[in-house]
């Protein structure tokens, strides 16, 4: 049976670039990209999907013979505050109709990420373990915590093969930040292209586990192409990139621009990252399907920084 992949939510930061990479690995006609509307430069197979309709996406899977389903769709940490019982029931609702369209239509494969935002103060903040005790503080790591646990139950009472990885903060250049505490790290990049001065909602030695997109994406492929029986975690598992602080990646961007200004105005996101990792120990993630990173700190900003120099500079043509 050939692969037939159904991303939901790829309209996102993770979704707009990891579509491009299956439909590399799997061909265009093999993807069905899905999200609330189309983006117009959109190159594809395209499904106007609202995931809280159980019955759209079960018939989108049927009608493409669906094998597997990448589920990226949430509301993330600081926007979520926002409005908490409407992230719970958004967050909640759709992932439960993706498990049930999944059981029902005998679907191979599930990717459910989950987030670094599923720790809280129980947890120890330095290599932070796989196994470690969940009491997130907002209501998006409330949601990946149950989602981590109903993937583990779908997986032992109906077989369905659930894998999830706890990402941390991505950074990419591809799209713009999207309502996420870690998302300082991707706005800065952009402000410094810009010649603007940044004001950081974290202070400069709040240190958070980060990964660049490009590590997030090959990461995600291989625990997907990753053999049954090596999958061990079924709940999530912890994936390290790097850790930083705004202090140390300002010190990188002033590498290349000396002139740039930032300032420091912590708001309530400080208390959602106080209560985050500093590092997170992924040693099952290495053990079970072979990870490992490969972008470090002042790699990754001489690339963000080129790939916005080059957006912007066409954007003026």
């Amino acid at each position: 049976m050939k692969t037939v992949v159904l991303v939901i939510g790829a309209n996102g930061q993770l979704g707009s670039v990891l579509v491009k990479a299956l439909q590399d690995k799997f061909g265009q006609n093999q993807v069905i990209a899905s999200d609330l509307f189309k983006k117009d430069d959109f190159d594809g197979i395209f499904e106007v999907i609202d995931a809280l309709n159980f019955d759209r996406i079960q018939d989108v899977v049927q009608e493409y013979r669906v094998t597997q389903i990448y589920h990226l769709a949430a509301i993330l940490s600081a926007k979520g505050e926002e409005n908490p019982l409407q992230t719970w029931d958004i967050n909640t609702k759709t992932m439960f109709n993706v498990f049930e369209v999944s059981r029902l239509n005998h679907i191979e494969k599930v990717f459910f990420p989950s987030s670094i935002a599923v720790f809280g103060a129980g947890a120890t903040q330095d290599l932070t373990p796989n196994n470690a005790y969940l009491d997130p503080a907002t209501v998006y790591g409330i949601s990946k915590a149950s989602g981590e646990n109903w993937g583990q139950y779908y997986y032992l009472r109906y077989g369905l093969d659930v894998r999830s990885i706890r990402y941390p903060g991505v950074i990419g250049y591809q799209s713009l930040p999207g309502g996420g505490t870690t998302d300082y790290a991707v706005d800065i990049f952009h402000k410094a292209v810009l010649g603007e001065p940044f004001n950081c909602f974290l202070n400069k030695n709040t240190t958070l586990p980060m990964i660049y997109m490009d590590d997030v994406i090959r990461a995600t492929l291989e625990l997907m192409d990753a053999p049954k029986a090596q999958i061990k975690t079924r709940t999530s598992y912890n994936l390290a990139g790097l850790s930083f602080s705004p202090l140390e990646i300002t010190e990188e961007i002033l590498k290349i621009y000396p002139n740039f200004k930032i300032k420091y105005t912590p708001d309530f996101r400080q208390n959602i990252a106080d209560k985050w990792p500093k590092s997170i120990d992924d040693s099952a993630a290495r053990a079970e399907w072979g990870w490992q990173p490969k972008f470090d700190l002042p790699a990754m900003t001489k690339i963000m920084i080129k790939a916005l120099q080059s957006y912007y500079s066409k954007l003026e043509v």
